[in-house]
């Protein structure tokens, strides 16, 4: 029998949902008051207290099921509210509770479980390491199996929520006899209750934005029980695969809310003020600025729609690498380019740090970073491109793309942008661009797909419009007349207090 179970996991979806919005609003108001720089982890406490993360924990252990579109309406009505707070939620379902749910031991996944419903813990994942931020592949964290357990030593930074947490997802490389490491990554539950489990902060970073969220540098030397290793049925790369990628598809849960705050925001502001004897909102450049915003709001619906049919606790995300690379790396690009723009249309109001522009520039900033730098997520897109039509012996780049899964239906729309031939190796500036335009192409799908579904038309219209300005100018810096060039010795005759 469920002994876990509360009126918060039980009641309708919609009623959960309305009393988490007001409960956290609430909080934060109040909060906010006296805190400008962030939150304390006393607040944050209370509002966990209200049980939002019942929603990525199984029905069996008194959660609401682990319904990833309730995860995501939930990352969506959090972030209208809070960036920040939101990314907190997302850490603790995606990196942390699903794949507990997935991976871990029964008795494992009871015990954490009770304690995230009845205690208001904390989880997060340390994979990210000083010297091989995106290399995880290389991550230098050892482990080695004794009487007591596996014994994990090493160093992990940029952890979110550093200090705060109490338990850890912990990867971890095997240590061979011979001393070298193994090529497959191990993923460990570490208890911080339990004193050999304890995590240790060596410092605090200074984090510039999300200032509600502790980040630093943690050092490891533990030991945890054989049963709190995660285990899968493949290789613990695919593993990581399927945390990571499940997590960048949950990306635009998280940017849905943000999105559509800073869209009212500047539907607001921009139809009050008056400039010229005029609303803001009548001249015509603002209305395209407007327009972008709009554009920015539906792609992302278009992809929470997809999200929710290939990622969850009950889907491998693993082989979903160009959605997920696609998803995160495009949503976060238009949150921080919708943040400018609101920031822009605020003038002078928005140049404050209790401005909502003005905060969501540095909130939304580093979305772009981590798990993944845009860049090198675009590279990987054009890299498995690439691989696949040198596989198929297939050189043109909308014949390709017109072939494959998704981006077959949307490819037609850009045949001007894509038309062209790859004979040679592609540098990497023009690999990222290459990676930009294939997910924009992708999206382009999605928009087709939620526009089935009975979306607003007239909203998908206009996106698709806007998508098409913005691949074609991908495409026009993929083409240009001549590269720029880097030069070491700039400052030979180049200082122009030189020249009369």
């Amino acid at each position: 029998m469920n002994t876990y179970s509360s009126e918060s996991t039980t009641i309708p979806y919609s009623t959960f949902l309305e009393e988490q919005q007001q409960q956290i609003k609430n909080w934060l108001q109040k909060e906010y008051r006296d805190r400008p720089h962030g939150v304390s982890p006393e607040v944050i406490k209370k509002i966990l207290s209200k049980k939002p993360l019942s929603v990525s924990i199984p029905k069996q252990y008194g959660g609401r099921g682990g319904c990833i579109r309730e995860s995501m309406g939930l990352l969506s009505t959090t972030a209208y509210e809070s960036l920040p707070l939101s990314l907190l939620l997302g850490i603790n379902m995606f990196l942390f509770l699903q794949p507990v749910a997935k991976y871990a031991d029964k008795d494992i996944q009871k015990s954490v479980f009770k304690n995230f419903l009845e205690s208001s813990h904390m989880g997060g994942l340390m994979l990210t390491e000083p010297d091989y931020g995106s290399d995880a592949l290389n991550l230098k964290t050892s482990h080695s199996y004794g009487n007591n357990g596996y014994h994990i030593k090493g160093m992990k930074h940029w952890q979110g929520p550093t200090g705060l947490a109490d338990y850890w997802l912990v990867a971890s490389r095997k240590r061979l006899p011979s001393g070298e490491l193994a090529a497959d990554i191990d993923f460990f539950i570490s208890d911080g209750n339990q004193a050999e489990q304890g995590i240790e902060v060596q410092e605090y970073y200074d984090n510039l934005g999300l200032f509600m969220i502790p980040y630093g540098l943690n050092k490891i030397d533990i030991v945890v029980p054989e049963r709190q290793k995660l285990t899968s049925k493949g290789t613990g790369i695919k593993m990581m695969l399927d945390i990571l990628h499940n997590s960048r598809l949950q990306f635009p849960g998280m940017a849905m809310g943000f999105l559509k705050r800073i869209l009212d925001e500047a539907i607001q502001h921009c139809t009050q003020r008056k400039v010229g004897g005029k609303s803001l909102h009548l001249y015509d450049n603002i209305q395209y600025q407007l327009a972008k915003l709009q554009y920015a709001y539906t792609l992302c619906s278009a992809m929470c729609t997809r999200s929710c049919k290939i990622s969850g606790m009950d889907k491998n995300a693993s082989p979903h690498g160009l959605e997920a690379n696609s998803m995160k790396a495009l949503i976060t690009d238009l949150m921080q380019e919708s943040a400018q723009i609101l920031l822009q249309l605020n003038g002078s109001k928005g140049f404050r740090f209790s401005s909502k522009a003005g905060m969501s520039i540095l909130d939304s900033r580093p979305f772009q970073i981590f798990e993944g730098p845009n860049e090198l997520l675009y590279n990987q897109i054009a890299e498995t491109a690439l691989r696949e039509m040198k596989f198929r012996k297939i050189l043109n780049v909308f014949e390709y793309l017109s072939q494959a899964p998704r981006t077959g239906k949307a490819s037609g729309f850009f045949k001007n942008e894509l038309d062209f031939t790859l004979y040679a190796e592609v540098p990497q500036r023009k690999m990222i661009l290459l990676g930009k335009m294939i997910a924009k192409v992708v999206a382009s799908e999605y928009l087709m797909e939620l526009n089935n579904l009975g979306y607003n038309s007239q909203l998908i219209e206009s996106a698709q419009s806007l998508l098409h300005v913005e691949l074609a100018k991908v495409a026009c810096a993929y083409h240009p007349p001549k590269l720029g060039q880097f030069t070491v010795d700039y400052q030979e005759n180049s200082n122009w207090l030189s020249f009369p």
